[in-house]
């Protein structure tokens, strides 16, 4: 059948499952926005009041459901929006495809009103990208789209399609879609040598990144470390992926991971790496990184391994498939005197405790933990309160925090609230912000309220860029330059003002009762906490510094 570009469009993502966009309409996408409203009974489009909320939104909707986000956007600005999104999804492999309208064929490479080689922009931070010049290969290109969003490593992916494409008419055939490449297979050569290396271990050690929820591999995991008899850790990505509350997990590895996690990277002979890129978050100190042990990285992607740093041995392939093979062949494995010295680090260093008696942001995070009963969606910004959710807020569940972890965005947090709420209706979605971070998205509470989405808000304000002033505090001799906030905004008055419930936490005391109201109350809820700026994220390994000797305490 005949259809313009921009049905045949609609109809690809119907033929994909998509059943909710994030976009905001323009010049260059009208022809996409008339075939939205000619289909509006099948995709729902959520409005958002920027691009970048839009981008956010799509990425919150794919990392909590485990499905494609679809964001669309106009040419120009409207493209160039989406781009922090798009990276955003990029480095913490979240799949995503983006829609972009340009101006017409006869009008690109002429520095047209709105135009943009937003395919140009977007090469550094897409798996890959498209300019569709020829309406019959639409369709195609569609499809194509989605399956390399999805395939071996999860990722973005860009569709530009300029405005007389969309307009033009081709002929349409429906086609189921195409199956994504999940892995290629493992070679037994390597699972071999793994199985061999962890057979001659006596200390070894697991660390798990955001592979493990990318792959669906939780409950391969736990079988694993049981087998290993191996105290596990997880990066910021990987949180709720290995059970909390188990005795032998020992918490966040890196800048601001545990005590225990640093002591066992320290003095393990086997350093087990599982989904996982080595980040310099992580490694703080690659030459003194696992000095005692040999590394086995397992890992879809090929190019990490070795990248970031040398290892002894590796497979590559899909971490679910990997472990589930490593469980077969392994016998379970004894290591009752490492396993004891762990415990009794982690007794010592408890990763979840307080730095003080009843500090803010330990009671705000571990009773919003308890009233939710552990079951919302939480999503962060990035700066302190990012880090303070990671160590206090016990996950179960891969799905239930987003947060930026490779780009570190400011600002992502609410968007992907909104994503993840229209995706989970039933579910309740926590944004927990600093005051820093909520300056630079505040403007989709609007959206919260357009679409009555129940979205709390949680504000962590202490009138401070929290992780730039820790830095300048520590290493740069108390120079807070530009840090100090000076805002003299009032939260409450402001979140009202957009149509949502303002509250505000002051005291230890506030906290129960304000939060049980926010959760009850059924709108969107702004809660400004107020917290003292000398409050401090640690542990913390200064950069440069090696792994095992992390700032447990400030004077």
């Amino acid at each position: 059948m005949k259809l313009t570009g921009a049905q045949i469009l609609v109809n690809c993502l119907l033929e994909q499952g998509v059943d909710t966009v994030f976009g905001y309409p323009g010049g260059q996408a009208l022809f996409i926005y008339e075939a939205l409203y000619e289909y509006q009974d099948k995709i729902k489009h959520i409005l958002t009041c920027h691009e970048q909320g839009a981008s956010h939104a799509a990425d919150g909707y794919a990392r909590s459901t485990g499905r494609v986000g679809v964001v669309i956007a106009t040419s120009g600005p409207g493209a160039t929006n989406l781009v922090t999104g798009i990276a955003t999804a990029y480095m913490d492999s979240v799949p995503l495809v983006a829609i972009t309208g340009n101006v017409s064929t006869n009008l690109l490479g002429r520095d047209s009103f709105q135009e943009v080689d937003i395919t140009g922009v977007t090469v550094p931070i897409t798996k890959h990208n498209y300019i569709v010049k020829d309406v019959n290969n639409l369709a195609t290109t569609v499809r194509e789209a989605f399956k390399i969003a999805r395939s071996g490593r999860p990722g973005p992916v860009l569709i530009d399609i300029p405005k007389d494409i969309s307009a033009t008419t081709a002929d349409y055939e429906p086609c189921e879609p195409l199956k994504f490449i999940a892995h290629s297979p493992v070679s037994s050569e390597e699972i071999q040598t793994a199985i061999e290396l962890i057979k001659n271990s006596s200390r070894p050690f697991i660390f798990a990144g955001g592979g493990i929820k990318a792959a669906d591999a939780c409950g391969e995991l736990f079988e694993f470390a049981k087998k290993v008899a191996s105290p596990v850790a997880l990066s910021l990505m990987g949180l709720g992926s290995f059970p909390p509350n188990d005795e032998f997990f020992t918490g966040m590895l890196g800048m601001h991971g545990s005590k225990a996690s640093s002591v066992a990277v320290s003095e393990c002979d086997l350093f087990i790496a599982l989904g996982t890129r080595f980040s310099d978050r992580v490694l703080c100190n690659p030459k003194t990184f696992a000095n005692n042990a040999k590394i086995l990285h397992i890992d879809i992607d090929p190019a990490e391994i070795n990248k970031n740093i040398g290892v002894y041995a590796a497979v590559h392939g899909n971490v679910k498939e990997t472990l589930s093979l490593l469980c077969k062949q392994l016998e379970k494995q004894n290591h009752s005197e490492w396993l004891t010295k762990i415990v009794e680090v982690k007794k010592k260093f408890p990763s979840d405790r307080p730095l003080k008696n009843n500090t803010m942001p330990y009671k705000i995070l571990t009773t919003l933990h308890d009233l939710t009963n552990g079951e919302a969606i939480i999503t962060t910004e990035v700066g302190q309160h990012q880090m303070w959710t990671g160590q206090y807020y016990k996950f179960d569940n891969p799905h239930k925090l987003l947060s930026s972890g490779g780009l570190g965005t400011m600002g992502y947090g609410l968007g992907a609230a909104i994503g993840a709420q229209v995706a989970n209706p039933d579910k309740r979605v926590c944004n927990i912000a600093g005051d820093g971070s909520f300056y630079m998205n505040l403007n989709e509470i609007a959206t919260t309220v357009t679409y009555n989405l129940p979205i709390v808000e949680i504000i962590m304000n202490n009138g401070v860029l929290g992780m730039v002033r820790q830095w300048q505090k520590l290493f740069f001799n108390q120079h807070y330059s530009n840090s100090i906030l000076h805002r003299n905004t009032d939260i409450i008055k402001l979140a009202e003002a957009f149509g949502a419930v303002g509250l505000e936490i002051r005291e230890p005391e506030d906290i129960e009762p304000v939060l049980k109201k926010a959760l009850a109350c059924g709108k969107p809820c702004v809660i400004n906490c107020i917290i003292d700026s000398e409050e401090n994220v640690l542990p913390m390994v200064p950069a440069g510094a090696a792994i095992e000797d992390p700032i447990l305490e400030l004077s």
